[in-house]
């Protein structure tokens, strides 16, 4: 099993204290947003659990207690943009904290360990593609030898986020215009001895030297677990943000928000490791033949 932490929330930031409770217990709780009475115990035992992915503005709350994953394989997506608080306000500043953050962690854990997603890319009358251009490079120059790779993906517009994109007066590159740009970030990583790749984009951008990627890397944690691993494409869309459960949080309670209730029915969720029984032979990852 491959463990998201989280896409729907930034649990490293704001619930340190409760995943780490989950790990020690080695179970969660996840209620059915379909059926609320309906709850899946998820075991979390290092048996079933082959890499864990933490996404992530700021792992920092998480940081000094990572040795109680030593148990696990895992990595982290750090978003790191060159937004200021009109976007991202409850980030702390980016070039005094975060960025020093970043370079610790990667410090700790390797910088193979540490992937920057700079994203959503969105433009407005402020954030123009030469700002992005700027701030892109000053970031990652900062974080050069710090990670191997940046993940970038360009803002969707939708019908839950339509009135906060024209609140904001954001606009759309044409093609060509896109590509320019997109090239540019592509010039920019390779000075700075990063790999460049998109994520959940339906714009193929090969053609500027950015690669298609997925949003869960499976050669990355192949790469850091050290086996094959079988396992189809994840399906999971990007979801909406649970900020309006943060008055339920409980860290003791196996659910990240809110309590079981009368009613709930608990039920174990099958889960079970993906990795194939063969290693990993040593010559580079081309020689690896996949099912």
């Amino acid at each position: 099993m491959i463990l998201s932490v989280s896409r729907r929330t930034d649990i490293p930031n704001y619930y340190a204290d409760w995943f780490y409770n989950r790990i020690k217990e080695g179970f969660l709780y996840v209620r059915n947003p379909m059926n609320a009475h309906q709850v899946s115990r998820i075991n979390l035992s290092p048996e079933v659990v082959d890499c864990i992915v933490f996404w992530t503005k700021n792992p920092e709350p998480m940081m000094e207690r990572l040795v109680e994953l030593s148990a696990y394989s895992y990595y982290f997506q750090f978003t790191l943009t060159g937004y200021g608080r009109d976007i991202e306000g409850g980030v702390p500043h980016k070039k005094e904290e975060m960025i020093p953050v970043f370079q610790k962690l990667s410090e700790q854990i390797g910088s193979n360990k540490v992937i920057w997603r700079y994203d959503p890319i969105l433009f407005t009358k402020t954030y123009t593609p030469a700002y992005h251009l700027k701030a892109f490079a000053q970031i990652a120059e900062a974080l050069r030898g710090y990670t191997d790779q940046c993940v970038i993906s360009f803002v969707d517009e939708y019908a839950k986020n339509r009135k906060s994109m024209a609140s904001l007066g954001t606009y759309e590159l044409d093609e060509a215009e896109l590509f320019d740009f997109a090239g540019k970030l592509h010039e920019i990583a390779e000075v700075n001895q990063m790999r460049i790749a998109t994520c959940a984009e339906k714009l193929d951008l090969q053609e500027c030297g950015i690669e298609h990627n997925c949003c869960v890397d499976k050669n990355r944690i192949e790469e850091i677990i050290g086996y094959r691993l079988k396992v189809g494409k994840d399906k999971n869309q990007r979801a909406e943000c649970v900020r309006a459960n943060m008055r339920h949080y409980d860290p003791m309670s196996p659910l990240l928000c809110g309590d079981i209730l009368p009613g709930d029915k608990i039920t174990d969720r099958k889960v079970s490791t993906h990795i194939e029984n063969t290693l990993c032979d040593g010559f580079g990852w081309d020689a690896v033949k996949y099912p």
